[in-house]
């Protein structure tokens, strides 16, 4: 979405906006499966589990980390990655929203 465009929604709409592209790539989806299983882990741990080189690994833990679905505090000279639930939690009120719209009905 270009920029100009992004300007006629809400902030609110932008950010689930890329929180949804971020999540767009089955990777990231892995990845954040992974962060589920562990808590909390290093880039390495995560190599070791997908079929990926850890450049590609770091990529989209970069994505991930930008839209704010990680976060990543710094281990000596490694960076120990998690989840940060705050998007989640805005994402999961914008389909909870949805579930319970009362128009929502199976109309088609």
């Amino acid at each position: 979405m270009g920029a100009s465009k992004s300007s006629y929604f809400t902030a609110s709409q932008n950010e689930l906006a890329r929180c949804f592209k971020a999540l767009a790539h089955p990777a990231r989806i892995a990845i954040i499966a992974h962060l589920l299983e562990v808590e909390a882990c290093v880039c390495g741990d995560i190599v070791e589990k997908l079929p990926l080189s850890q450049p590609t690994v770091s990529q989209h833990l970069r994505e991930l980390k930008e839209v704010g679905l990680i976060k990543g505090s710094i281990e000596g000279n490694r960076i120990c990655y998690c989840l940060d639930k705050t998007a989640f939690a805005n994402m999961q009120h914008y389909f909870d929203l949805i579930l319970q719209h009362k128009n929502a009905s199976e109309c088609c």
